[in-house]
Formats: structure tokens, C-alpha cells, sequence
């Protein structure tokens, strides 16, 4: 095997779109004959709002976002959304019950724990707020997280919760729903779509909020993409934080200010958006998420079979919840999988080696990784199998 391509199977930061980074390259002196970078432009100009506003009209485009939805533009990556889920739906359940509540005030806050991402959720919540309900915790019901158990051992709280969190799509683990959540109407569901969003089509309108770190299939560390349901938008002003039982929400974490300035209370991440703009232009032009959709249905319909059908790989997810986007594995002989990754290195293959927490191997491929680079990482797999099998 011989290749001149660098095959980039990074979880995050991960593969842009060569086309996408070429553009970038050929604007980066001079953004819309502007005579400035991107990077030099005031956020405060028209410019600027311009193209924040076509950014958002092309997501709000490929996603099918309704209306009565916002894009946000916010900063922190995933880590810091943990957070402000917690404070900024516990203002809209006060709201939803009343201001004027005279018992106290702590509705439970359910999370569905399928893995690692997940976890972190959970244990940022319990630093915040004292009611945080464990739906499932797969690893405590299997031993290891690689599955979903069925909807009748959920132990949701029902209408009482201020909100129900998931991850969709767990990086590490390579866990993934294969449909939405079903909860009480009445409860806004929150998903975390860091590692899958933009990967397939899905109903919007079922949820509260979905945010998304841009820099596994959106584009350049820095962002992240939030958007919330209009009713969860909620002043808090109208409450007395010190008697209501709700933390006071730092103004950089509130989805009401950020919606109310357009995302531009401060200063953006304005290359990361700018990147971000090129990826949705770039789906927009293939088809947008239904095309890109059946591309990543044929890639790991491919990478799984050949798991499958090996005799020194092994899966460790269940199959009906198995990612197309992160794909882990493991080489029998586990004392292997060092010799395999070392000789990807040499192929051009890289970031093929497994999150430290689990090791393995693991290939993301996500949207911009192409059918050819998945191909050639298959190739090499049946190459490796042969070499060892003889």
C-alpha cells in the first residue's frame, strides 16, 4: 500500500473540508473586499453582521430549524454548555410553574448516561444543583458502556423535571441513539450533538436544546453552536435569585442575552464562525444533510462490515447503537494494536489510536472524512489481518 494523502481520523479538532480550507487560504488577506481579514474585522461592523446573519440563515437551512427556534454563537466548547443547561432551564422550569411558587423550588434534573460525555454532564450538574437524577448509567448496569437499555428501565422523572439531558452520539465510546428520546411533552429535551451534528436529518422541534462543539463536523475549534426554543428564553430579572432557589447565571452562560445581541455581546469567535460559514456553504452545494446523510450510511455500513467479518477485530458497541461517526475497535491480541497503529502512521493514517480512557483503536469519520480515506483504511485492515493470520 502507497499513499501521497494524509487521512486525518481525528476525533476533535478534526478533517475540514479540503475545499473548505483552500477558500479560507485564498480569503484570509481579504475578506469580501474588505482590504482586512476576517480576524481584523470589527464585530460590531455591518460586515460582520452580514455574515453572521447568512451563517445562521444556511444552518437554520440545512437543519430545518423552525422559527421559533435561535442560533446561538457561543464559546466554551461542550464543557462549558454543561453548565449553562443547568442554570438556563432551571430559570424557564421556575417560569413554567410560576413566579409566584411558595413551595420549594428544586425540580430534578434527569440525565441518561451512555458514556463518556455524558458523565461529565452529569457530575458538572451535581456541582451546581443538589437534585440531578441518574436516568441509566449504562456502565453501572453492563460494566462498560457500549449499549442502551430498553425505555422500560428508564427511570425518568416525568413532568416534574426541569429537563431531560442526552448525548447523542457518545466520541469515546462510540455509542449512538438510533432515535429521539419519547418524554413527557411537557419537559424540554436537551442533546448534546458535538460529534454528529450536521451528520444526518432529525426533527428539531422535538427539543429544548441541542448545542455542538464546531470542531468535529462543523469546523474550527472555538464555537459552539446553540439552539434553544424560544420559550426557554427567559429575563432573569424577573426572579429574586437569593429566594427562588436558582443560581444567579453568569451573562456569558445566558441564552437570553446572547439571543438578545444577536450572539454578539461580546466578541465572537469570528474565524471559527467564519469556517463554520465555508462548512455549511460547502454541504449546502453537496446536497446538504440528506446527501451527506447516505455518504455516511455507506462509510460505516463499509468500516463495520469489515470489523464484522474479520477474525482479529472486535466491536465493543452493541450493533443497533453502534456510530456512524466513531467508529472504536479492538485487535484481538490486544498487544497488536500498536504494531497496527504504528504501521497507519507510515500509511498517512493518522489519529487512528483510541481515547486514552478506553485505548483501542478508534476512527472518526466524520462528514469530511471521504468514502476513498475509509476505503484505505479498510485495505490496510485486511492487509494487517492477513499479515497476522497466516
Amino acid at each position: 500500500m502507497q499513499t501521497s494523502n494524509v487521512w486525518n481520523f481525528g476525533p476533535g479538532p478534526a478533517k475540514i473540508p479540503t475545499s473548505v480550507l483552500q477558500r479560507a487560504q485564498a480569503e484570509l488577506l481579504n475578506y469580501n473586499n474588505t482590504g482586512m481579514s476576517i480576524m481584523e474585522l470589527s464585530h460590531r461592523s455591518k460586515e460582520f453582521e452580514n455574515f453572521n446573519n447568512k451563517t445562521q440563515r444556511d444552518l437554520r437551512t440545512l437543519l430545518n430549524i423552525p422559527n421559533n427556534y435561535k442560533i446561538l454563537f457561543m464559546q466554551g466548547g461542550g464543557n462549558t454548555q454543561f453548565a449553562a443547561v443547568v442554570y438556563n432551564l432551571l430559570v424557564a422550569k421556575r417560569h413554567q410553574l410560576s413566579e409566584d411558587l411558595e413551595e420549594e423550588f428544586n425540580p430534578p434534573l434527569d440525565y441518561l448516561i451512555t458514556g463518556s460525555w455524558s458523565l461529565k454532564a452529569a457530575e458538572e450538574a451535581k456541582k451546581l444543583y443538589n437534585n440531578v437524577n441518574i436516568v441509566f448509567d449504562v456502565k453501572k448496569l453492563k460494566g462498560s458502556y457500549g449499549s442502551i437499555p430498553p425505555k422500560e428501565e428508564w427511570k425518568l422523572s416525568g413532568s416534574k423535571a426541569a429537563y431531560v439531558y442526552y448525548c447523542d452520539n457518545e466520541t469515546v465510546n462510540g455509542v449512538e441513539f438510533n432515535h429521539i428520546p419519547e418524554i413527557d411533552p411537557s419537559v424540554p429535551l436537551v442533546c448534546d450533538m458535538s460529534s454528529n451534528i450536521l451528520s444526518r436529518r432529525f426533527d428539531v422541534s422535538k427539543f429544548g436544546v441541542i448545542y455542538a462543539g464546531a470542531q468535529k463536523n462543523i469546523g474550527a475549534a472555538g464555537l459552539t453552536v446553540v439552539i434553544v426554543r424560544e420559550d426557554l428564553l427567559i429575563r432573569t430579572k424577573n426572579f429574586d435569585n437569593k429566594n427562588s432557589g436558582i443560581p444567579a447565571i453568569p451573562s456569558m452562560l445566558d441564552y437570553k442575552v446572547m439571543a438578545d445581541y444577536n450572539s454578539l455581546y461580546n466578541t465572537p469567535p469570528m474565524f471559527s464562525i467564519y469556517i463554520s460559514s465555508l462548512v455549511f456553504e460547502w454541504l449546502l452545494e453537496l446536497g446538504g444533510v440528506e446527501a451527506i446523510e447516505k455518504t455516511n450510511s455507506i462509510k460505516a455500513e463499509r468500516l463495520y462490515e469489515a470489523i464484522d467479518n474479520s477474525k482479529i477485530y472486535k466491536s465493543p458497541v452493541e450493533k443497533s447503537v453502534r456510530s456512524r461517526m466513531n467508529v472504536p475497535f479492538r485487535i484481538q491480541q490486544e498487544e497488536l494494536e500498536s504494531e497496527f497503529l504504528k504501521g497507519s502512521i507510515e500509511l498517512g493514517m493518522l489519529q487512528l489510536k483510541g481515547h486514552r480512557s478506553v485505548g483501542g483503536i478508534r476512527a472518526s469519520i466524520y462528514n469530511a472524512l471521504t468514502l476513498e480515506g475509509v476505503e484505505f483504511l479498510i485495505e490496510y485492515m485486511k492487509e494487517f489481518e492477513r499479515k497476522h493470520c497466516q
